[in-house]
């Protein structure tokens, strides 16, 4: 199991980023969660998954953990880390 710390750094709200985190998260085979102020959510868990992430009310300026734990964790975690990066969303 790895984890990583990711800030968010857009002004938006966070409908976006939860549609690409989910997207991502779904290519992998290893388990994906989402942990922002002591809740978890299964980022693979599509479609419920998106209301579940917009549900924990991430804003900008918060940090929050991404969790894989799996044969290819260290590639889903890094795939996630791109996509967010590439779209200006968070900062590690």
């Amino acid at each position: 199991m790895i984890e990583k710390q990711f800030k968010i750094i857009m002004s938006t709200g966070f409908a976006r980023p939860a549609t690409l985190l989910i997207k991502v998260a779904c290519k992998f085979t290893s388990k994906i969660y989402l942990e922002y102020q002591g809740k978890s959510v299964d980022l693979k868990n599509s479609p419920k998954s998106i209301m579940d992430v917009m549900s924990l009310g991430i804003r900008p300026g918060a940090q929050f953990n991404i969790r894989a734990d799996g044969i290819d964790e260290h590639q889903a975690l890094q795939s996630i880390e791109k996509h967010l990066n590439k779209e200006k969303i968070t900062k590690e």
